[in-house]
């Protein structure tokens, strides 16, 4: 593998209109189910509890990770396999953080040559999908 690549776990990953959300937390904070939430609208898995990052170019690209691309685990249910595709990160909803009513400032994440904006995120709120897509149109870095 390239210096350039990284493998990191514990993170998913959907694509929408060519721009990736990283969405991070806590195991149970609800990753996965944010995910799934946003694919049924329309978006396309990039990684489910692991994603590969490549920082070669002048964006840093979110990949399926290698050994589980495809596979989206449904707590309760199973693990179902889905199309993966990449793109360039774009926002990371923080399911940890504190959420403000109206975030005016976000902190910056430089992931290779890009400072990538990191959203507190609460992704247990009513129309948590529908609400991902508009902070990636209002917050997410633009390619």
């Amino acid at each position: 593998m390239s210096d350039h690549f990284s493998i990191v776990s514990g993170v998913s990953a959907v694509a929408i209109d060519g721009r990736a959300i990283l969405i991070e937390g806590k195991p149970g904070s609800g990753k996965s189910s944010l995910a799934l939430a946003i694919i049924d609208r329309g978006a396309m898995l990039i990684g489910d509890d692991g994603i590969r990052i490549d920082t070669s170019g002048n964006r840093s690209i979110a990949l399926p990770p290698p050994n589980i691309a495809g596979k989206l685990e449904i707590r309760g249910v199973g693990i179902v396999e889905l199309p993966t595709g990449s793109a360039p990160i774009a926002l990371i909803l923080d399911l940890d953080g504190s959420p403000e009513r109206l975030p005016d400032t976000l902190v910056m994440r430089t992931m290779g040559n890009v400072a990538i904006p990191v959203l507190p995120f609460d992704a247990k709120a009513p129309n948590a999908a529908l609400r991902a897509q508009w902070a990636l149109k209002l917050h997410g870095v633009a390619f």
